[in-house]
C-alpha cells in the first residue's frame, strides 16, 4: 500500500517528546536542555501526579511549544467530559481517551479548541496480554475496531502502533490522525513490546511519533532529538 503523508504538518513538529519525569523541575530541564530541537510534548500521569500540571503547561505555551496531555481519560462519561472541559481554552493541541463508546463520545462532544484521541491498544500490550483481559481477538482486530468507533464518536484520531498504522489508513482514509508511541531508534530492552523504528512508523502512515526514554535517558539527548528530527525528515521526504 502506498502510503500518502500530510505534508500540513511541518516536519520539526512531528516528534512529541514524552516528558516521563518525577517532577516538573526535571521536565522543565529537559525542555531547556532540547531548546530548538523540539516543538512538542506530552506529558503525562507522572507529572500529573507531581503537581503545578496546569502551571507547566501554561510555561510550555509560554515558549511556544505544543502540549499533548495524555492521562487517558477512563471514567464514566460525564466525569470525563467535564475533565476535557477543564482542558479547552489553555491551546492545548490533543488529549487522549481510553474508554468505551459513551466515553469517547463524552470526550468528543465536550472538547472545543482541543483534539481527543482514542488510544486503541497500548504498546505494552501483545497478544498473550489481551488473552489475559480476555479479549478473544488479535491486536490489529482490536485496533481497527477501536479506531473505527473513535471516529465515529468524534475523537479526531487514535493513538496506536506503528504497526498497525498501515491498516488502520486502508481502513479509515487519509483524515484521521494517527499518533505512534513505542519508537525505538535504538536497541529496544524495556517493557514496550509492538515497537518500530521512526522510519517505519511515517512510512506506514503515522503523522506524529511520541519519544520518551530513547531521549531522555540518552547522554545527549539533544544530539539525540536532532538525530530523530533528521530520520524523520528523510522518512517524509520519501
Amino acid at each position: 500500500m502506498q502510503i500518502t503523508l500530510n505534508h500540513s504538518i511541518p516536519d520539526d513538529q512531528r516528534l512529541i517528546v514524552a516528558l516521563d519525569l518525577p517532577s516538573v523541575e526535571e521536565a522543565r530541564a529537559l525542555v531547556e536542555n532540547l531548546g530548538e530541537s523540539c516543538q512538542f510534548y506530552k506529558i503525562g500521569l507522572e507529572l500529573f501526579m507531581a503537581g503545578g500540571y496546569f502551571e507547566f503547561i501554561d510555561w510550555l505555551k509560554a515558549r511556544e511549544k505544543r502540549v499533548f496531555v495524555d492521562l487517558k481519560f477512563f471514567d464514566v462519561p460525564e466525569t470525563v467530559a467535564r475533565a476535557i472541559r477543564r482542558l479547552n481554552g489553555r491551546g492545548i493541541t490533543f488529549a487522549t481517551v481510553h474508554g468505551n463508546d459513551a466515553m469517547m463520545r463524552a470526550a468528543g462532544s465536550a472538547s472545543d479548541d482541543l483534539g481527543v484521541l482514542a488510544v486503541t491498544v497500548l504498546t505494552s500490550i501483545d497478544r498473550g496480554d489481551l488473552d489475559d483481559l480476555g479479549f478473544n481477538c488479535d491486536v490489529e482486530q482490536l485496533v481497527i475496531s477501536r479506531a473505527r468507533r473513535a471516529v465515529e464518536n468524534g475523537c479526531v484520531g487514535v493513538v496506536a502502533s506503528g504497526l498497525e498504522a498501515e491498516q488502520l489508513r486502508s481502513a479509515l482514509g487519509r483524515k484521521v490522525i494517527i499518533v505512534t508511541p513505542g519508537i525505538r531508534p535504538v536497541e529496544n530492552r524495556d517493557d514496550q513490546k509492538r515497537v518500530v523504528t521512526v522510519e517505519k512508523a511515517f512510512t506506514s502512515g503515522a503523522d506524529y511519533i511520541v519519544v520518551g526514554r530513547p531521549i531522555r535517558d540518552a547522554d545527549q539527548p539533544a544530539v539525540m532529538a536532532a538525530g530523530i528530527q533528521e530520520q524523520i525528515a528523510n522518512a517524509v521526504e520519501r
